[in-house]
């Protein structure tokens, strides 16, 4: 990666948050204190489903009284409390960061986690430093199915999308980031991997390992 400006994803990207979304639904059932014969159907029923619409089934299957929506609500909290507390970070990825910095590339974060609780993870984990800023999705109004927050972070950075790379894990986001000329890195994270070959066939560079791409340099 030759760009003198980056733009990093978070989730599956620094942070190795995506297990913890997998295991979400369950860890929301064990609260509940269903039977474990209960809980293995719902996880099987839902295990193609978005969290909105798992929380739907999951009020039909045990009629429950709280709405879907607190039931959001109450999942988003736990997911919350692991962001602060127990996430940690993808291997390497310090080892990395150093190097660009050392390089003096500048650096900032585009995330679909809300500002707020994504300070609070980076600065748990020692690499806030790093990012000259963060901007989330949330802010924006949009995802990444659309190039709004890469631009808006080239923008805040005064670089153009030819010399900016943009970090991904999500086939989706670099397919976006791609069509509005920015030169793509796909990182492997296995919540992904299904999508691993397009990946490859995508990018500009992909890593899969941090500290074997930090070495690189």
């Amino acid at each position: 990666m030759d760009k003198q400006f980056a733009i990093f994803d978070m989730d599956g990207t620094l942070i190795d948050s995506m297990p913890y979304w997998g295991r979400l639904l369950g860890e929301y059932l064990d609260q509940l204190r269903i039977s474990e014969e209960d809980r293995e159907y719902l996880l099987y029923r839902t295990r193609r489903m978005s969290l909105s619409e798992a929380a739907a089934v999951v009020k039909r299957e045990l009629r429950l009284e709280r709405s879907t929506q607190q039931m959001e609500n109450e999942m988003g909290d736990l997911m919350d409390a692991h962001y602060m507390t127990d996430i940690p970070l993808k291997p390497g990825i310090v080892s990395y960061l150093k190097r660009l910095r050392e390089m003096h590339v500048r650096l900032c974060v585009a995330t679909l986690t809300p500002t707020p609780l994504a300070k609070l993870c980076l600065e748990r984990l020692g690499i806030s430093k790093y990012f000259d800023f963060l901007i989330s999705c949330e802010e924006m109004g949009v995802g990444k199915e659309v190039p709004d927050i890469f631009l808006q972070c080239a923008l805040q950075m005064g670089s153009a999308p030819y010399d900016t790379a943009v970090y991904e894990d999500s086939y989706r986001a670099i397919r976006t980031a791609r069509r509005a000329g920015f030169y793509t890195v796909g990182v492997y994270d296995r919540s992904s991997a299904r999508h691993w070959e397009e990946m490859l066939l995508t990018c500009d560079e992909t890593i899969q390992d941090w500290h074997e791409a930090a070495e690189r340099f």
